[in-house]
């Protein structure tokens, strides 16, 4: 009897392809590189069809492992990075790369369809706002720049979507993903056509809705050929990177959080009913009948890769710059981080925004500028839970997630700046692990959501916060706050 599930990844970055056993044990697991490209100012993409190949040489690895076989594949659920806008034509060709999360090529459409319809009038459906990054101005974008693209695009697919596409020949839009749409209504979790006629757009222009859970297909013949898994293996619709790792890291339940520590960073708060923040993001969960209100920012893992490749030596590891940071006290002796590095999503939404080191002088050290960047992130983190207490959403703790959360002083850092409690799963495989669950959940595997969390879910260390560390950070948030508000507008032109 087949009882492994496998996770496929999307990431901004690279794809992650991992297989667990009934208990969420990692058996095999593989990561496959694609680049991003940045032909023009405020533009960043990808080719879905890299995407693919990739996917095709980390399954392939996986299931060379000793311990698997696709006999014993039971379902495939697939998580991806949120916000494409891929055109594909009937027969699933791509017709033009994606603009990716980090793109705002459309804030002009953006600004301008918001001021045509009125903000009330997108917000009272959709539950998000407007803004460049979503899919929805994409589409309108493709739209009006290239309009013989979009008349031949036969649907507009997520990251998701498009690999299980390729894998069962199904197009799908799972719920998670539809808050991108602007005509997708987050109450009801259905296509609104009347808003999707006030935007210029038709839904005819996406896929069929299905819960995220949902078997979509099984893979077909070509694809197995291509990928080494078993010809009609269940495939699920899967779901948003983010709320997978929700998922993944066992938040599941109202009141639950889930702390994103990947590329990006973030936060994502369960909820049984749907609760719109002008300033945050509204999406539904992977789990049915939950929602998530979310932080999304651009300051995440990705910040301290780039100051590892820029700014440390050829021989720095995170080890090092880590152990840099250690010997710098909290509030970083008033160095302060604005992790801004391609604008900044929640609660801001400011692509102009950029990056900032303050408080430099001689006596600073790399140490510093480490322990301030972490310190930036976790710090963009509390900006968002400060916005989502506006709408009466409390938060006592937190469940972190995604690889920054293997550094036990970033976690710390966390803790301190929120005051929360944060409890730390095994962190490396959330994403891939809820995506996975889906699969499970679908084909039957557990009977709910429950009982799958229940099975796969183990907490491996907790931190809570140091008061004193906390009373230092009250004060440095007042400095980055103040910071963006005194230095909002000069990044625009640059």
């Amino acid at each position: 009897m087949a009882e492994l599930l496998m996770g496929i990844d999307i990431g901004t970055s690279s794809c992650k392809v991992a297989v667990f056993d009934r208990e969420g044990t990692v058996l095999a697991s593989a990561m496959e590189d694609y680049p991003l490209y940045y032909p023009h100012k405020g533009w960043v993409e990808q080719n879905p069809e890299e995407w693919w190949q990739a996917v095709c040489r980390a399954i392939r690895k996986v299931l060379k492992a000793p311990e698997v076989s696709p006999d014993n594949i039971a379902g495939v659920g697939i998580d991806g990075q949120s916000w494409s806008a891929i055109p594909v034509d009937r027969d699933g060709r791509v017709l033009a790369n994606t603009p990716i999360w980090m793109d705002t090529r459309a804030r002009e459409i953006a600004r301008a369809t918001t001021e045509r319809l009125g903000f009330d009038t997108i917000f009272s459906v959709a539950g998000n706002a407007f803004e460049p990054a979503y899919t929805t101005p994409k589409m309108l974008w493709m739209k009006e720049k290239h309009p013989d693209i979009y008349e031949h695009t036969y649907k507009f697919l997520q990251s998701n979507s498009y690999i299980a596409m390729m894998l069962t020949g199904v197009m799908s839009q799972d719920l998670s993903q539809g808050y991108g749409i602007h005509f997708f209504n987050m109450e009801t979790c259905t296509y609104d056509e009347d808003q999707a006629e006030k935007l210029g757009l038709s839904v005819d222009k996406v896929p069929e809705l299905y819960p995220c859970h949902a078997v979509i297909g099984q893979v077909t013949e070509e694809a197995a050929r291509i990928t080494g898994l078993h010809r009609g293996t269940p495939v699920v619709a899967g779901g948003l990177d983010a709320a997978c790792g929700t998922l993944g890291a066992g938040v599941y339940k109202p009141g639950q959080t889930q702390e994103q520590g990947g590329q990006a960073g973030g936060m994502s708060i369960c909820m049984d009913k749907a609760v719109a923040h002008p300033k945050l993001i509204l999406s539904p969960h992977v789990v049915p009948g939950m929602w998530l209100l979310q932080g999304g920012t651009v300051g995440g893992g990705g910040v301290l890769r780039w100051f590892k490749e820029q700014l440390g030596s050829i021989e720095d590891s995170f080890d090092d710059l880590t152990r840099l940071a250690q010997k710098v006290p909290a509030g970083s002796d008033g160095v302060v981080f604005l992790p801004y590095m391609a604008g900044e999503r929640s609660p801001i939404w400011d692509p102009d925004a950029r990056a900032v080191f303050y408080g430099l002088s001689f006596d600073k050290t790399k140490g510093h500028m480490v322990r301030a960047a972490m310190e930036g992130v976790a710090f963009s983190l509390e900006h968002n839970l400060r916005t989502a207490a506006e709408t009466g959403v409390e938060v006592d703790e937190l469940i972190a997630m995604g690889g920054s959360s293997n550094s036990i002083l970033w976690t710390q850092i966390k803790a301190d700046v929120t005051g929360k409690v944060i409890r730390v799963p095994t962190s490396d495989t959330a994403t891939t692990l809820g995506a996975a669950i889906l699969a499970g959940v679908g084909v039957g595997m557990y009977e709910d959501f429950g009982q799958a969390v229940e099975e796969t879910i183990v907490i491996t260390r907790e931190h809570r916060p140091n008061p004193r560390a906390h009373k230092v950070y009250e004060k440095s948030m007042e400095v980055y706050l103040e910071l963006y508000q005194r230095l909002k507008g000069l990044g625009a032109g640059s």
